[in-house]
Formats: structure tokens, C-alpha cells, sequence
């Protein structure tokens, strides 16, 4: 395969030597080399290399003590707290994979994930308890393990926490499976390490992936460790002892895989952020001083228009990196400006990538940009770009189907062997090619421009919302005759999803029957998937074959300048 983007590297090695054990592994190597440097930073609590690893091991010891052994599914329904980072690596310590779900996921959508791989323990904050407890009545759980934001803090900061927040919150009934953290931990016992290889599945991730239906992801311990290492050598500068603000979530492979793993494997420091709000996450830059942030367009977005950040000092920052969505050539200007006009000496830097590959496998270079592209392939990952439809490399120029392979690719979709086949192909190289379903073009000189997603996919903050899910949903109340969901541009978020709903013959259009319905989604739908606009029609537009004809609809709303509101 050509690789005409071996000229553009700069720094950057073309092939790296990736290690072959595990996650965990890679990451407990710090321990013991330098076990006083700073791993994790949680509201003020800094925890070293070496504390890490003796959590992560106590951690093991508690999953041991449930009976959890290798090949065991355990879900971690957190946000990004240490005791994510904790179970992630102690699951992987025994052999098990985890499976990081959102924890605003809707009930229904939790009892699907957990179904979907047969997980029987969960993980979760006691503020998501209530939620569970609901999730429970459809499918039962041998183990609900419940923690909260304190059991990560010491002295005045855990004591000011129950005063100011945890006092509040309802208390959890006893119940025959639930347990507390803390008694977890009790509970521990002297586990078998795993005999691990880079080739072992470590973690399950669920994405539309390129057809735009739910499933799960199986990310190997060699996915991830290859990523570390790519990612470190895209830098093109050393990371170890830098810091990263982590803001994207973990259950997110942007998050996962960038922000938490590829810093811990490096020897620097994941700052974590559980929830993003700019006023704090601002705040969190002018005092923690990172080296690195990373975020989705809508975060950059959010950046730019904020106050708090008025007269920064952000010359600390060494790397600002945009992923989960297109970066639109306008907002790259006004983030180099507002990076520039506040003392950083680097600019922001687009990458791509898709769950199937855990997150980035490309990434503008250091030292060269070229507007509208998102940069060149990782090492030892090549780019194809196909006709659509087949396994035909097209021109240099010509638009057609992004294609890659690399040691990041995925395992495989859970229980969907012919998804799993369809999306990684075998190409004439004997190699099977992971097909995105997104458009693309390659120029003459290997830098990648992303046109759009081949398939009908709403992409809001960085999260893929799928259409006819929500579709299926507000079509089954049943005072709806038919709905249709699209995306419109959003100022903000990028995209906001709008719903047009033809209600059934007798019922009338209201404000009262759109909060019911918009009450109806939030029970069945995740938040960030909720229609923010809710459109009543007497008809939808039909194709030739009788089809709801969405494109015009997106249409309509083009023309009518709808993308000018901020949807927020």
C-alpha cells in the first residue's frame, strides 16, 4: 500500500513496537518506576503512580472476593471519578472486561446494555440509585455496587462534601444485593493475576458504529495500548510528567482511550473531570495549569464564548486536541485566535477516528495544517479511500468511503457476526479494513479530508444520536401516528435533534401534548438524544416508494436558516 504521507511525519516514527500484555499491565509499570509521580488529580486530591497501583490491586482483591474471574462482563454505569479508573484496570488485573456505560443513559437503554452482554454486576454513583433500582425491576442483578464522589476525597474535602451534598441525598434501602463501597473493598480476597495478551478482549464500548444500530464494542488490550503509544508519538514531544485535563468521559473511546489510558501509559496525569461545565472546567485550567486538554467541537465552542477565560494565561498548554465530530473551519479560526490571544503557542489540532478503532487514528500534525483536513493516518495505520460499496481504491482527490486498518482496529461488534463482517472487509491485501461509513477524500499527499457520514446519523456534542431510535419511540405513544427525527445545525452543539410528529386522527396539537411527548422521550431516551424542538405536522414528506422523505425536512430547515439559533 502507498503511503505518500511518510514525507509529512516530521518527528513522528512510522512504526512503533507495541507492548504485548495488558492494559493494566502497561499502566502498573509506573508503580513501580516512579511511584511518587502524579497519576490522577480528583477535586484537589492528587494520587500518586504508586497509590494507583495499590487501588487498582485492592480493587482486584474486591472483584475477587464477588466471584468475578476472567471472562466475566462487570458494567461501570461512572462518570470520570478515580474509582472508574480503579475498577477498569483491577477488572482488567483478573482477566475480566469492562463494559463503560453512559450514566445518564435512559433505563430502557441500561437494561439493554447490560442484556446485550449478559453483565450481572454494576458499578455506579448512589445519585443514579433510584434509576437502578428501576432498571432492576426488568433486569435483575446479582451485584449493585454503589459509590460516591467522597469515597475519592480525604479529610476537609470528604467531610465538607457530606455536609454540602451528600446530606441531601435520599438514602438507599437496604437490599440483598446491594453493596457499598466501602464493604466491597471488605470484601476482598487474593486474586489470580490473568495471563493476559495484547490479543485478549479488555473492554466493551457501545456505539451506532457504522450502521447507526447500538451495539457493543470489543476493544482488546492491544487496541488500547497500541493507541497509547500512537498517540504519545503524535505529540511529537515527550508527555511523561505532563498533565491532561480529562473532561471527555471514560465510557466515551475519546475519553477511554486518549484523556485516561494513553496519559497513564505515558507516566503523566489525568486530571479528572466528571461533569463539564465551563465555568468550572475554566476554572480547572487557570489552576491546574494542563499541559493538554481535549474535547469535542461544541466544548471549543463553549470556550470561545465564556467570560471566565478572559485575560488566561494558557501558555502551559502544549497540545489542544478536537475529536467526536467535525471541526468546522470556522471555529478552528476562532479557537487559534482565542488559544493566541491568551499566550499559547500552539494551535488546535483535528483528529479522527470511530469506536471501531477506539478513538483517533489520525491527527493534523505539529508542524503542518492544511484547512478542512484532519490530518495524517497514525503510525503503522493506513487510510484507503474506497468507492462506496466495494473494496476499490479510488484517485487521490476523488471522494469515496473511509477505510483504514492498524493495530487499533476492533475485535469485532458483541453477538453481530455479520455487522461485524460487513464493517471489516477483506480487502485484495489479504488484510481486513475496517469501512467507517463516513466520505472522505485523500489528496495527492496522504492528509485526509472528512466529508460526511454515509449513513443517518445526528452527531450533538459529540454523541451519535440515531433517528429511527427515537423514531421508534415517540411511534410508539400512542397518540402519535408517525414521527420523523432529524438534526439541524446548532451554533452550540453542533447539531440539535427536532422531531415533526403527525398525531393520530382525533388528537389535537398542543403545548400540553408537546411536554407529554418530550416528557415521554426523557423516560425512554438518554438526554443528550432528546429532541430539543418538537414540530406537529398533518402529513410528512413521502418518497417515490412511500418512504418519510427526512432529506427534505433537513431541507426545509436549511432554507429557513434554522442553524442561526443556539439551541440551548
Amino acid at each position: 500500500m502507498q503511503r505518500p504521507w511518510l514525507d509529512h511525519y516530521g518527528a513522528v516514527p512510522r512504526h512503533l513496537d507495541y507492548p504485548q500484555g495488558s492494559m493494566s499491565d502497561a499502566v502498573l509499570k509506573n508503580a513501580v518506576e516512579t511511584p511518587e509521580q502524579e497519576a490522577l488529580s480528583f477535586m484537589g486530591v492528587k494520587i500518586s503512580y504508586g497509590l494507583l497501583g495499590e487501588k487498582i490491586r485492592e480493587t482486584a482483591r474486591a472483584f475477587w472476593g464477588l466471584g468475578v474471574r476472567r471472562g466475566a462482563r462487570v458494567t461501570l454505569c461512572m462518570p470520570n471519578v478515580p474509582q472508574t479508573v480503579y475498577c477498569l484496570y483491577a477488572l482488567n488485573e483478573i482477566g475480566a472486561e469492562a463494559s463503560l456505560i453512559h450514566p445518564l443513559s435512559a433505563e430502557k437503554e441500561i437494561v439493554f446494555y447490560l442484556s446485550e452482554i449478559r453483565s450481572t454486576i454494576l458499578v455506579t454513583l448512589r445519585q443514579f440509585y433510584d434509576k437502578v433500582m428501576r432498571v432492576q425491576q426488568e433486569y435483575p442483578l446479582e451485584r449493585l455496587i454503589l459509590t460516591d464522589i467522597d469515597d475519592a476525597l480525604t479529610g476537609l474535602r470528604k467531610w465538607g462534601y457530606r455536609l454540602a451534598v451528600k446530606s441531601r441525598q435520599p438514602r438507599p434501602r437496604p437490599a440483598e444485593n446491594l453493596c457499598s463501597w466501602k464493604a466491597f473493598l471488605a470484601g476482598g480476597r487474593p486474586y489470580e493475576k490473568a495471563k493476559t495478551t495484547a490479543g485478549d478482549g479488555a473492554v466493551i464500548l457501545f456505539s451506532g458504529g457504522t450502521t447507526g444500530v447500538n451495539k457493543g464494542i470489543l476493544l482488546s488490550n492491544g487496541n488500547f495500548n497500541a493507541l497509547a503509544l500512537q498517540t504519545a508519538a503524535m505529540a511529537e514531544r515527550p508527555v511523561r510528567g505532563k498533565r491532561m485535563l480529562a473532561a471527555m468521559p471514560m465510557f466515551h473511546g475519546f475519553g477511554l482511550g486518549v484523556c485516561v489510558h494513553t496519559v497513564l501509559v505515558c507516566g503523566a496525569s489525568a486530571i479528572l473531570v466528571p461533569r463539564f461545565n465551563v465555568k468550572d472546567y475554566a476554572g480547572l485550567i487557570k489552576k491546574e495549569r494542563p499541559n493538554y486538554i481535549a474535547g469535542v467541537p461544541t466544548l471549543y465552542e463553549a470556550l470561545t464564548r465564556t467570560p471566565y477565560l478572559d485575560g488566561a494565561d494558557l501558555s502551559c498548554l502544549l497540545g489542544v486536541f478536537s475529536g467526536g465530530d467535525s471541526l468546522s473551519v470556522e471555529l478552528k479560526r476562532r479557537m487559534d485566535r482565542f488559544l493566541a490571544e491568551r499566550g499559547a503557542t500552539v494551535r488546535i489540532r483535528e483528529g479522527y477516528g470511530t469506536t471501531e478503532c477506539v478513538t483517533a487514528s489520525c491527527l493534523t500534525p505539529d508542524h503542518e495544517e492544511r484547512e478542512g483536513s484532519i490530518g495524517l493516518p497514525y503510525p503503522d495505520t493506513d487510510y484507503m479511500i474506497c468507492k462506496v460499496g466495494t473494496t476499490e481504491a479510488v484517485p487521490y482527490g476523488e471522494e469515496g468511503e473511509i477505510c483504514l486498518k492498524g493495530p487499533t482496529v476492533m475485535l469485532g461488534y458483541l453477538n453481530r457476526p455479520e455487522e461485524t463482517e460487513a464493517a471489516l472487509r477483506l480487502h485484495a491485501d489479504g488484510a481486513r479494513w475496517l469501512h467507517t461509513g463516513d466520505l472522505g477524500v485523500m489528496d495527492a499527499d496522504g492528509f485526509i479530508y472528512f466529508r460526511q457520514r454515509l449513513k443517518r446519523i445526528i452527531v450533538t456534542s459529540g454523541y451519535n444520536v440515531y433517528p429511527s431510535q427515537i423514531e421508534n419511540v415517540l411511534d410508539g405513544h400512542p397518540k402519535v401516528q408517525i414521527s420523523c427525527v432529524i438534526g439541524v445545525p446548532d451554533a452550540y452543539r453542533m447539531q440539535r435533534v427536532k422531531a415533526y410528529v403527525v398525531p393520530k386522527g382525533g388528537v389535537e396539537p398542543s403545548e400540553a401534548l408537546r411536554q407529554e411527548l418530550l416528557d415521554y422521550c426523557r423516560i425512554h431516551i438518554a438526554r443528550y438524544a432528546c429532541p430539543r424542538e418538537l414540530e406537529f405536522r398533518e402529513d410528512l414528506p413521502k418518497t417515490l416508494v412511500g418512504k418519510v422523505a427526512y432529506k427534505k425536512l433537513e431541507e426545509e430547515n436549511r432554507s429557513a436558516g434554522d442553524g442561526a439559533e443556539s439551541g440551548r
